[in-house]
C-alpha cells in the first residue's frame, strides 16, 4: 500500500508532555512515534526521574530513559518559578494535548485550572496520569506500579499455587496505563473534530490495575469465588500452560476440544478423547492436575522443537520459554523491526524497541532519539514561543532554563 502520508497520522499536532518515569512518557513516545511533535518539559539540572536509573547507561545516558523517550525535544523549565510557569502557559496555549502526571491539585494551584483553559486554550485536550484518580478516598495519593500490582489484585493471581504472590517482571501497570491515557487522548482529539473543543480526560494505575484483571474479575463478578494461583496455567483453560520438554520449557495452549483430540493423537493417548475426565474443557478444569501431569510425562520425552514443529502441524499454538537475549535476536522479532538503532546527540548508534503498532497509509515512524536534558530549549523557547534572546539569557541566569551541560 502507498502510503498516505508519510508524516504520520498526527503530523501537525504539538504535545507538551509534563510525565516522567513510565507510563506517561510511553504514550507520549507512542504519539509521537505517530508523527506528533512532543515537548517534553524537565527539571533544570535533573530531568525526567529515569534519566539516572541505572546502571546500565550508555554514556551518560540511562537505558531506562532511552527506551520511553524517543520522538520529543526537551525543554527545561523550573515551574515553581513564576517565569517558568508563563513560559508554560504560552506552550499550552499554542498546543494541542497536554499530558501530565503531576501530584492531583499542583496544575490549579498553578493556575492551570480548567477555568483557565476554558479562557485561553479551550481547544487543548488534558490527559492526567495519577496513582488513583481524583475521586474516592485514595485520591491524590502518589502510586507506584508495584504497589498498584499488589492493591488491585494483580500480584495474589500470579506466582505458584503453593508459593507466594507474585509481581509481573516489568512494571505493567505503568505500561497498561500509557496505552489507556494513548487511547484516551486520541478519542479527546477525534471528539474535538466534531465539538471544536478540547476536554480533560483522566487515567489511573488503580483503574488501569482492575481493568486488568479482566477475565479473572468476571469469573469472580458471577461466581463470587475468590481466584486462585494456578503458576502458568489458565482458571478456565486446560492444559494451557508450561510443561518440560527433553532440553527445557515450551507453553502448550489447547483452546479448544478439537485441538485437545488432536493433542492426544500426538501424544499416543487417543482413550483421553472419549474420557469423561478430559472430553470437554469443563471436565479438563475440574481434572487439571491430573491431565496435566499426564500430558507432562510425555512432553519430557522428545525436545522443544520437535514438540513445536508436531503441535503446529495440528494447529496447536506452542512456543519455547525464551530469555530476554533469545526474544530480542529472534528472526520474527527481526523481521518485525522491533529492535532498531538510533542515533543518539551524544553516544551515537543506540538500539531501541521498535514501533509496535503498524498504519500502512500513515506510517508512524522514529524521527528523533531520545533528547539530552535542555537540548531543544533555545529552539523551541526562542524559535517557536517567542521569547527574545535577551529574556532567554535572563531565564539561563536565573536557572529557569538550562541547555546542555550548562
Amino acid at each position: 500500500m502507498t502510503p498516505l502520508d508519510e508524516a504520520g497520522s498526527l503530523s501537525g499536532l504539538k504535545i507538551i508532555d509534563l510525565t516522567r518515569v513510565l507510563a506517561g512518557p510511553l504514550a507520549t513516545m507512542w504519539l509521537g512515534d505517530m508523527g506528533a511533535d512532543v515537548i517534553k518539559i524537565e527539571r533544570p539540572g535533573l530531568g525526567d526521574d529515569t534519566r539516572a536509573w541505572g546502571p546500565p547507561f550508555v554514556g551518560a545516558q540511562s537505558a531506562y530513559f532511552l527506551g520511553a523517550n524517543r520522538n520529543k525535544r526537551s525543554v527545561t523549565l523550573d515551574l515553581t518559578a513564576e517565569a517558568g510557569r508563563d513560559v508554560l502557559r504560552r506552550l499550552i496555549s499554542d498546543a494541542d494535548v497536554v499530558i501530565d502526571n503531576f501530584k492531583i491539585g499542583t496544575l490549579d494551584r498553578w493556575g492551570l485550572t480548567d477555568e483557565w483553559y476554558d479562557e485561553n486554550a479551550p481547544n487543548v485536550v488534558r490527559c492526567t496520569i495519577s496513582g488513583y484518580g481524583t475521586t474516592g478516598p485514595k485520591a491524590g495519593l502518589p502510586g507506584y506500579d508495584f504497589i498498584l500490582q499488589a492493591e488491585t489484585g494483580l500480584m495474589s493471581i500470579t506466582g505458584d499455587p503453593d508459593g507466594e504472590s507474585m509481581k509481573y517482571g516489568v512494571a505493567i501497570v505503568d505500561i497498561c496505563t500509557g496505552m489507556l491515557a494513548t487511547i484516551s487522548v486520541l478519542g479527546a482529539l477525534q471528539a474535538r473534530q466534531r465539538t471544536g473543543r478540547g476536554q480533560r480526560t483522566e487515567v489511573s494505575l488503580h483503574d488501569t490495575g482492575i481493568q486488568m484483571l479482566a477475565n479473572v474479575a468476571s469469573n469472580f463478578l458471577v461466581s463470587g469465588a475468590d481466584p486462585e494461583r494456578f503458576g502458568n496455567g489458565h482458571p478456565n483453560i486446560v492444559p494451557y500452560r508450561t510443561f518440560r520438554a527433553a532440553d527445557g520449557e515450551l507453553a502448550i495452549s489447547v483452546g479448544n476440544d478439537r485441538q485437545f483430540a488432536a493433542l492426544a493423537q500426538i501424544l499416543n493417548h487417543p482413550e483421553w478423547i472419549e474420557d469423561q475426565r478430559f472430553a470437554i474443557n469443563r471436565d479438563r478444569v475440574a481434572n487439571r492436575d491430573l491431565i496435566d501431569g499426564l500430558i507432562g510425562a510425555e512432553v519430557v520425552s522428545r525436545t522443544r522443537a520437535e514438540w513445536i514443529l508436531a503441535l503446529e502441524e495440528v494447529g496447536i499454538a506452542a512456543g519455547p520459554i525464551n530469555n530476554v537475549a533469545e526474544a530480542l535476536s529472534s528472526e520474527q522479532t527481526s523481521a518485525r523491526r522491533m529492535v532498531v538503532d538510533v542515533d543518539h546527540a551524544e553516544v551515537g548508534a543506540v538500539p531501541v524497541l521498535g514501533i509496535p503498532f503498524q498504519m500502512f497509509g500513515t506510517p508512524p515512524s522514529i524521527r528523533r532519539p531520545p533528547p539530552v536534558l535542555g537540548q531543544h530549549s533555545h529552539e523551541v523557547l526562542v524559535g517557536e514561543v517567542g521569547v527574545d534572546d535577551e529574556a532567554f539569557v535572563a531565564l539561563l541566569e536565573a536557572g529557569v532554563t538550562t541547555l546542555p551541560d550548562s
